[in-house]
């Protein structure tokens, strides 16, 4: 898209194929290096981290509302240039979208640096390798009309989800934290919502590249698959009462999550059952 020419990491996909390939290399040689070294606490880190993802996502979930309202956008089906000056707002803060998916890919060093390889599962590699580079190829094809659907429900979850993380970190709160279990639910209607919209602008087309929608719309559905067989893994056995009345206050947190239940990066949750 002509639009976007010049636009930083988007005109070569050399960038993002090379932060891509260091990301995953960083996970394998992270892990060895800190194999026989202990853990880092990082939790003031994890605090200003949660934090910025939080405003971030927030700043992106008003900016677009406000721009696709702005051009009147089709809920149903918007094509890409119907919309003039809305759809290069819209595009700019795809731009952004697509950059805090690199800058997510901390969730994930986090982890290496604290030891908690256990976390560090095919769907958490998945999900935070694949979005990064799939959203290379939206802003430099489709990077305004129906593409906004997706990034606008996420950045919502984000909201919740960063400021989950960021106030789990502050034991004073954790008390407050009853709504893990809503969140994961959330999530999962995320991802169903951006399927049924994504399918509804190839049942009443509006010029929007219709590989593109089956694409995304496949692409979700792995998602779907995968989040779906974690959520009836983690919530199949609640835990007893017995089993929550011993475990001990000074449980290890992991990202602002209690050890023996549950560790999460990104949306993806990964019960534990109390020892």
């Amino acid at each position: 898209d002509a639009r976007v020419r010049g636009w930083l990491l988007l005109d070569s996909y050399l960038p993002t194929f090379f932060l891509t390939g260091a990301y995953l290399l960083c996970i394998w040689l992270g892990n060895k290096f800190m194999k026989n070294r202990p853990p880092f606490s990082l939790r003031a880190h994890l605090i200003v981290y949660n934090l910025g993802i939080t405003l971030l996502s927030f700043y992106m979930l008003i900016e677009l509302i406000l721009a696709t309202w702005e051009g009147g956008y089709n809920l149903q089906c918007q094509n890409l240039h119907s919309a003039g000056e809305a759809d290069i707002r819209v595009a700019k803060v795809l731009w952004w979208y697509y950059f805090s998916k690199v800058i997510e890919f901390m969730d994930t060093i986090f982890f290496v640096l604290r030891k908690k390889s256990s976390q560090i599962t095919f769907l958490h590699v998945y999900h935070h390798a694949t979005m990064f580079n799939i959203w290379w190829c939206v802003l430099n094809w489709i990077p305004c009309g129906q593409s906004f659907f997706g990034p606008t429900l996420n950045s919502f979850i984000h909201v919740l989800m960063y400021s989950y993380y960021g106030l789990s970190v502050i034991p004073s709160m954790r008390k407050y934290l009853w709504w893990k279990k809503y969140l994961t639910q959330a999530q999962l209607i995320q991802f169903l919502l951006t399927i049924v919209h994504t399918l509804s602008a190839a049942v009443k087309p509006c010029g929007f590249p219709f590989g593109c929608l089956m694409f995304q719309s496949s692409y979700m559905a792995t998602l779907v698959i995968l989040f779906i067989n974690f959520y009836i893994k983690t919530y199949r056995k609640a835990p007893s009462r017995t089993a929550i009345k011993e475990t001990p206050v000074t449980t290890e947190i992991k990202n602002g999550f209690h050890k023996d239940y549950f560790a999460a990066a990104n949306g993806f949750q990964n019960n534990k059952k109390a020892q």
